[in-house]
Order: structure tokens, then C-alpha cells, then sequence
């Protein structure tokens, strides 16, 4: 079939009639469709359908045939319509709208190749050679736009989209930027037009659901005479699917996170991969979920998207019911352990040292950090679930398998918000070693931030814990890091004694690789303190005891310090080496901040050394590094270093 039947195609709400409309109304202008335009609104998604048989008596009585002209039978009142449009020499414009079903549609379509066809659908007719022009939801600035063109279009004194330009963007966040919805807040806000934009954000955010709001507020019809509702345009949706699909969209509904892998869905509902990604397409045909990613061709790589108003009403279904909110709590069990087996598996292979046993699935690092990148969001938002006493045990352990992975991507607000949740759930457990492990984290992301005195309190907190339960590890472990936190407040002594306390706990443990930490850090504290040679011993003991746990990364920490020590020492050359190895293990590790770290050191000797031409362009490395470890402050910092500098 030649390409002459088109298809507008989206979810309820998206604004695809408005868009054929609009289209038939420029086409006219134009002069495209001397003949004209005939419109039938096919009512898809409708208790009652038109069908294909009733349509094209609307089609005919459009055309002049009616009472005693029409043909008898069906099929002859199908030839007289297609014998119409095949006498018609000037070209028209047929618009099927709101199909639901093939059926209603195909028996419509003329005979011939001269007419042209619009259909609108919730559904992608993937079974035919249709053109498809699939509408998504606005970006967000033609969301402000649209709201703040209707507000005006009624009364140009209306001046609240320039007074709360926030709550304007607010508002389009809420209602989805869906046209529909964005429609109907733009009738509330003419209705109450001696209230401010931020008055319904707060209705909204109070209610936790745009479309009840949205609903109840509703100005009534659009042009077109339909009802400006949300709830019953999903609900039609929704009763249309099958069983399976409506089950998985459902559980779908209640996944963590703004996006779901293709694996993670299969373990909510209990399915194997391929039967899973079967019902996704389909759902993501009916435009009901938006896939996302997926370029490399495997299922794993897939991404599930749902439209906010949709995830809202699919939980607000599996609510109103006892049956399916068990059923929901089971799935959401069943993914909250999907996440901690990959997340333990990702963590071991981050922190796995030569002699180790080899983690299962991740064959390197790379491998690891790419699962962690994809399912970030929803292992946060899982984490989250600890809150209620059913996954308060799980959520402690997901987070204690996020930590590293956190602090090496440099998202400590994520690391922030998993630690107080772990936080939460260890109490809700009674959990006081998860507990004590929560604050400990907290303290660390809490430092890094600037929150220096907060993560005294948080290491401090933890501290007594470990003390309390007699974990001696742990107890080392925070005393290292209360140590890193005191030295950030200027408080080298206590943090000297924080630093030793750690070493002589790993010491009398036999933990050699505690011991190099510890080391490492009273090094760090030594040298602040003015104590240059016992600070270079310190750090050489560190060192040592990283080759010989085969730890290179830290190993990398060790030798940059070193190169600290030498640097104050005056030993220029002996400290450029020290820096190379640092750096070319941090490069060995595409660890960009450390990189970052290392470069500017650097530049600090060269600058010494009055090398100003070296140290410039070392700055610069040094804040291309920073930029790519997602921190703009330091690369900042690291630029105007250089700017202070001749080319």
C-alpha cells in the first residue's frame, strides 16, 4: 500500500486530535485539500465504540447520501462511499479519530490512492504499512509556554506565568506536561484567577495526585465537546488491556525509580526476560510505557519509562484493593532482592583484591559501574522501602552495597539520602550494627559536602555503636574516618589520636589493609601538623602494605601523598615521581577525580619549582579531570589557578 494513510499516535491526553485539526485547518489554507475534509470521531476508548459500519453513514449523510438515497445493505453502502470518493477529482482529507481498533478503521479507507488518510490512536497499528507520527509529552519550556499563552489569551493583564516563574514550573512538573492536563490547570487558574499559581501546586502536592485535583477543578469541555478529565482517560486505557498486561502494568506502576531495566521488571513480575520484554513492547504500543535505551539490540540494555499520571493512577488502582496490594508487595519484594544479589555482586567486584573469590556476572569493574549507572535511581528509591518494617532488612543491606559505588561516582546527595534511609531502617529492625554502619556512611557523604561538623556528630554516633555491639572492625573503621572529619576541622591533634587509635585497633587485629589506611591517614594528619619525616614514614608504610594487599587504587592514595610529603620537604623531582605513579594508576582506573586531585598537586610543584608555564597547563589537565568526575568546584578552582598564570 502506498504510503498515504497516516497515524497520530499517543497516550490519552497527549494532544493528538487538537493536532489533526490543526493540521486539516493549515492543509485547507494551503490549498492541499481543495475537496475538503471529513472528520469521525470513532469514540475508540469509549463503553460504546462507533463501528466501521456506523462511521461510514456519518461518511455517506457528509457526502449528501442519506434517507432514501442510502443503499440497503452494508456493503453496498461501502461501494457507494468508495465509488464517491473515486468520482472525486478535487483531493480530500479523511480524519479517522480516536481508533481503538483496527476494524473501525480499515473498512474506511478509500479505493483509491488519490484521497488522503488521518487516523489519531492510543494504540501503534503496527500491523500495517501506516505512516506513524508518535506524539510525546511537551518539553518542558513549551509547557510554560502553553499555560502562560492561555492565561494571556483570556486576559492580558494576567501577569502570574512573570510573577512565579518557579511555581509556572512546578505546575508543568505536576500535571506531567501533558497537554490535557495542562489544559485543565489552565481552566482552574482562569477560575481562580485572584489566587496565585503556587495555591494549586499546593493543592496538588498536599492531595499527592494531579489528576484528582486536576479532576475535581475540571472547567468542563474542551472545543471538541469531550470532558477535560484525566482519570477516566487512563481508566479506559487500562480496562482495554488484557489481563497480563494490565498485571504487569500495575506492578510496573510501583517499581522504584523513574526508570525500570527490562531485568528488574522480570523480577517484579516473576518473569522470565523474553515473556516480560513481550508485554513491554505491547504496553509501550498502546503508549502506556516509553522504552528507553536499549541502542546495543539486547533486552538487559532496555529501559522502562511510565508518565507520572500514569504511575499515579496504577498505584492508586493496586490501593483500592486488598488482593492486589499483596500481590504489589510480593513484587516489590521480589525486585527489592533482585537489587541487593546484582547490586552485592557489583560492590564485591569494585572492592575485590587480588586472591579474592571472583564476584559472579561483572568480569571487571566497568562491567560493574555500567549495571550500577543504569539502575542507580531505582536502587535509591529502593533503599527507600526501608522505611516500612516489610523491607527494612533488605533496604539495610542494599545500601551497605551502594556505598562505594556512590562515592566513587561523586553523588553524595544520593549517598546522603541512602545512608539516613539505611539509618531509619536499621532502627525500624533493630538492626544497631546497621545502624552503626548507616552513620558512619552518613558521616563520610556529610564530610564531603562541608558538613564538617555534622560529620563529627554522625561518626561519633557511630562510633558508640560499633563500641556497644563490640565490633572491633567496625570500630576501626569509624575511628579512620572520624579521624579524616576532625583533620577537615582543623582539629589535628584529636585527629592524630582518632588515626592511631584506628592503626592500633587493625594492628591487633591482624588486618593489614585496615592498617594501610589508617596509615595513610595519620600521614595526612602528621603532615599537618608540621610533622613532616613521621608523615613520610607513615605514608611509606601505607604504601607498602597496599602493594603487598595488591590494593592499587589505594595504593594510588598512598603515592600522591608521598608526593605531598616530598613537595613540602623541598625534594621537587622526588615529588614529580611520586605524583606520576599516583597518576598513572588513577588513570588505570578512569578515577577522574583522583586524577583531578593528583594534576593539581602537581601544578603546586612546578608553580614552586617556578615553572609557571608548566603549572598553567597542568591546572588545565587538572580541571578537565575535575569536569569529568562531576566537580565543577574544584575545576573552577583549578582554572583560575591557571588564569593567575602566563601562557
Amino acid at each position: 500500500m502506498p504510503l498515504l494513510v497516516f497515524a497520530v499516535t499517543g497516550m490519552g491526553g497527549v494532544g493528538k486530535t487538537a493536532l489533526a485539526v490543526e493540521a486539516a485547518h493549515r492543509a485547507h489554507a494551503r490549498g492541499w485539500f481543495p475537496g475538503g475534509t471529513l472528520f469521525v470521531d470513532l469514540r475508540g476508548y469509549d463503553d460504546d465504540p462507533v463501528t466501521a459500519d456506523q462511521a461510514v453513514l456519518a461518511l455517506l449523510d457528509a457526502l449528501g447520501v442519506r434517507d432514501g438515497d442510502l443503499p440497503p445493505t452494508a456493503d453496498r453502502q461501502y461501494d457507494a462511499y468508495r465509488a464517491l470518493l473515486a468520482e472525486r477529482r478535487d483531493r480530500m482529507l479523511l480524519i479517522l479519530d480516536n481508533a481503538s481498533d483496527p476494524a473501525q478503521y480499515l473498512p474506511l479507507l478509500p479505493g483509491t490512492d488519490h484521497h488522503r488518510v488521518l487516523i489519531t490512536s492510543r494504540d501503534r497499528p503496527d500491523a500495517f504499512s501506516i505512516r506513524l507520527i508518535d506524539l510525546e509529552t511537551l518539553p518542558p519550556d513549551d509547557s510554560v509556554a502553553l499555560l502562560t499563552r492561555a492565561l494571556h489569551d483570556t486576559d492580558e493583564r494576567d501577569d502570574r506565568p512573570t510573577r512565579e516563574p518557579d511555581a509556572l514550573c512546578e505546575l508543568t512538573d505536576l500535571c506531567g506536561h501533558l497537554p490535557l492536563a495542562l489544559q485543565i490547570a489552565a481552566g482552574m487558574l482562569r477560575r481562580r484567577r485572584h489566587r496565585g499559581i503556587a495555591s494549586l501546586v499546593a493543592e496538588i502536592q498536599e492531595a499527592g495526585d494531579a489528576t484528582t485535583v486536576l479532576d475535581h477543578g475540571s472547567p468542563g469541555t474542551d472545543l471538541y465537546g469531550r470532558s477535560l478529565v484525566l482519570r477516566p482517560v487512563l481508566e479506559t486505557s487500562y480496562r482495554r488491556l488484557p489481563p497480563d498486561r494490565a498485571r504487569l502494568l500495575r506492578l510496573l506502576c510501583l517499581a522504584p525509580g523513574a526508570e525500570t531495566g527490562t531485568e528488574a521488571v522480570a523480577a517484579l513480575a516473576d518473569l522470565d526476560t523474553g515473556s516480560v520484554l513481550s508485554l513491554l513492547e505491547d504496553l509501550a504500543a498502546r503508549h502506556l510505557v516509553t522504552p528507553v535505551g536499549g541502542c546495543d539490540g539486547t533486552a538487559s540494555a532496555m529501559r522502562w519509562r511510565l508518565h507520572d499520571l500514569v504511575r499515579v493512577f496504577g498505584t492508586g488502582v493496586v490501593a483500592g484493593d486488598a488482593g492486589l496490594r499483596e500481590e504489589g508487595e510480593a513484587a516489590r519484594e521480589r525486585v527489592l532482592r533482585f537489587y541487593v544479589r546484582w547490586a552485592k555482586a557489583a560492590d564485591d567486584r569494585l572492592r575485590w583484591l587480588p586472591g579474592r573469590e571472583e564476584p559472579e556476572r561483572f568480569g571487571d569493574r566497568w562491567q560493574a559501574l555500567a549495571w550500577l549507572d543504569g539502575e542507580r535511581s531505582g536502587l535509591v528509591a529502593a533503599v527507600g522501602w526501608g522505611r516500612e518494617d516489610r523491607f527494612a532488612g533488605a533496604a539495610v543491606w542494599l545500601a551497605q552495597c551502594l556505598v562505594v559505588y556512590l562515592d566513587w561516582r561523586r553523588y553524595f546527595d544520593d549517598l546522603i539520602t541512602v545512608a539516613e534511609a539505611a539509618r531509619e531502617a536499621a532502627q525500624l529492625a533493630g538492626n544497631r550494627l546497621g545502624e552503626a554502619i548507616a552513620w558512619d556512611h552518613l558521616g563520610n557523604a556529610l564530610g564531603e559536602v562541608g558538613q564538617t561538623e555534622e560529620a563529627i556528630n554522625a561518626h561519633i554516633r557511630s562510633r558508640d555503636l560499633y563500641q556497644a555491639t563490640g565490633d572491633l572492625h567496625g570500630e576501626a573503621v569509624v575511628w579512620n574516618n572520624l579521624g579524616s572529619a576532625l583533620r577537615e576541622a582543623g582539629q589535628t591533634e584529636e585527629a592524630i589520636n582518632a588515626h592511631t587509635r584506628a592503626r592500633d585497633l587493625n594492628q591487633a587485629m591482624g588486618d593489614r589493609h585496615g592498617e594501610a589506611m589508617a596509615w595513610n591517614n595519620l600521614g595526612s594528619a602528621l603532615q599537618g601538623a608540621g610533622r613532616a619525616r613521621e608523615a613520610f614514614d607513615a605514608h611509606t608504610r601505607a604504601r607498602d602494605l597496599y602493594q603487598a594487599a595488591g590494593d592499587r587504587h589505594r595504593e594510588a592514595t598512598a603515592w600522591n601523598n608521598l608526593g605531598n610529603a616530598l613537595r613540602e620537604a623541598g625534594r621537587i623531582e622526588k615529588a614529580i615521581e611520586a605524583y606520576g605513579k599516583s597518576l598513572e594508576i588513577c588513570r588505570e582506573f578512569e578515577d577522574w577525580y583522583g586524577e583531578g586531585r593528583i594534576l593539581h598537586n602537581l601544578a603546586l610543584v612546578h608553580e614552586a619549582a617556578d615553572r609557571p608555564v608548566e603549572a598553567r597547563a597542568v591546572y588545565l589537565q587538572s580541571a578537565n579531570a575535575f569536569t569529568r568526575a562531576n566537580a565543577p568546584t574544584e575545576a573552577a578552582q583549578a582554572r583560575a589557578r591557571a588564569a593567575e598564570l602566563p601562557e
